[in-house]
């Protein structure tokens, strides 16, 4: 297999001072050269429905994209990781969900304390900029226009799980990409807080999200801005982001 080398243009941001020394946040990047076959892309909550209309649209116009950054990263040797959350038992008898049922699990480190201040939006009402209220969970599986490659692929929604695949895959870094930015990508057992309190290098595709944010609630900004919000407070207090490009170049 050929070794490959990713090399990703990092985006964060610090608190710093302009030149008259008022507080400011300023953008910082640089580039990291990664070994592909330490590195994973796990793909969150992809999934074929969702009960907000407006959440459909935003990831249905997403995934021809997020498929090719799938395809891109996994001819590099990246491994790729599906976590549809509450639809594995869809996926139990397949070659990649029994790969990661394979793995013997490895116990995480005790958890890195670590600040968690607010969200800059208000999710509180769900989040759907389309009018509907969050009600009964419409998702089966993950989006078919996403292909799983059951040679190679794993599959998992379970945070244990996903550590020990990378602990024993020899994987140090973590892309994530999917929805919903403000929810699911911060919170859930294999994501971002999770993962940065076991000290993985974790990494956000911002491009490859979406946010569940209604505009009519606090900060009152469009839904795309409440979207971009969300991704810059992960860039300050979490972790850096990448642009997919950079898996596709």
């Amino acid at each position: 297999m050929t070794d490959h080398t990713v090399h990703l243009k990092l985006r964060q941001q610090t608190l710093a001072q302009d030149a008259g020394g008022h507080a400011i946040w300023q953008a910082v990047a640089s580039t990291h050269a990664l070994p592909a076959a330490k590195t994973a892309l796990l793909l969150c909550d992809v999934w074929d429905s969702h009960w907000c209309r407006g959440a459909r649209e935003r990831l249905n116009a997403m995934i021809p994209r997020m498929n090719a950054v799938v395809q891109a990263a996994r001819q590099k040797s990246i491994q790729i990781i599906h976590a549809p959350s509450g639809t594995i038992d869809v996926y139990t008898d397949t070659p990649a969900r029994q790969r990661v049922l394979g793995v013997p699990p490895i116990g995480p480190p005790l958890p890195l304390a670590h600040d968690d201040p607010p969200l800059p939006i208000d999710d509180s009402d769900g989040g759907s900029d389309t009018g509907e209220k969050p009600g009964q969970r419409p998702w089966r599986r993950q989006h078919a226009g996403i292909e799983i490659d059951q040679s190679v692929d794993g599959i998992s929604d379970d945070g244990l799980e996903v550590y020990s695949l990378m602990q024993a895959g020899g994987i140090e870094h973590l892309l994530i990409a999917g929805v919903h930015t403000n929810m699911c990508i911060l919170n859930r057992s294999f994501a971002i807080k999770q993962m940065v309190r076991w000290g993985v290098d974790v990494m956000l595709v911002r491009d490859l999200t979406d946010s569940m944010y209604n505009p009519a609630m606090r900060p009152y900004v469009e839904h795309d801005t409440g979207t971009q919000l969300v991704i810059g407070y992960i860039e300050k207090f979490w972790c850096p982001t990448i642009h997919s490009g950079d898996l596709l170049a």
